[in-house]
């Protein structure tokens, strides 16, 4: 619950309080979905590497040239590898979309009741104190939060939508693409701005994740 002496009327401080938990509580989810990009990137970018190599290869010239199915054989294989692969990547993206729009469904009530409050000056929103940030700094920041996760779901799409098997140079090159992406993620503002409801609420009350 909100402190007696909050600035915030009840109702108010108790959803944003609401609000935080489930945005930390759904933010273990999304880095436990961006940890499964990065290991089924990498396999991706493996499977590349090896499509790239069995390309160069002249079974004519080897043994193997008693197997004359066997090339497109094996690039059926790889391309279905891949095809699966993708198939889960799509699938995180989704996991990540939910979490992004589970985050936007808390904020959205928040800025709802928010509106709804009368008698709620502009003086009672931006009161702050040294160590408690104001209403309208926490609204900022839960703002900031929905749009980190859209931004971070518009890359990951972009990302996806490039992969071609008629370039697999770039395919084995989606590691390092995902790696840019996992730092724009390091600028986290959910993870960078936890102060904002420990001060408001007290941190000893808030929920944590492992």
């Amino acid at each position: 619950m909100a402190s007696d002496d909050s600035p915030l009327p009840h109702t108010l401080g108790c959803s944003l309080q609401k609000c935080f938990r489930a945005l930390q509580e759904q933010h273990e989810t999304w880095k436990s979905v961006l940890a499964g990009c990065t290991s089924l990137l990498g396999s991706l970018g493996n499977l590349a590497e090896q499509m790239q190599a069995s390309h160069k290869v002249a079974f004519a010239n080897t043994p193997l040239r008693d197997f004359p199915s066997l090339p497109e054989r094996l690039r059926c294989r790889q391309r279905c590898a891949a095809e699966a692969l993708l198939e889960e990547l799509w699938g995180k993206l989704l996991e990540l979309q939910k979490v992004r729009d589970t985050v936007g469904v808390h904020i959205a009530s928040v800025s709802q009741l928010y509106e709804q409050q009368e008698g709620l000056g502009q003086e009672r929103a931006f009161q702050r104190s040294v160590l408690c940030p104001s209403l309208a700094d926490m609204l900022e920041w839960l703002l900031d939060a929905e749009g980190f996760y859209h931004s971070i779901c518009l890359e990951v799409r972009m990302l996806l939508l490039q992969v071609t098997y008629e370039n697999l140079p770039q395919m084995q090159s989606l590691p390092q693409s995902w790696e840019q992406v996992l730092q724009h993620s390091l600028r986290d503002v959910v993870e960078g701005n936890r102060s904002h409801e420990d001060c408001a609420f007290g941190g000893g009350e808030r929920h944590t994740g492992p």
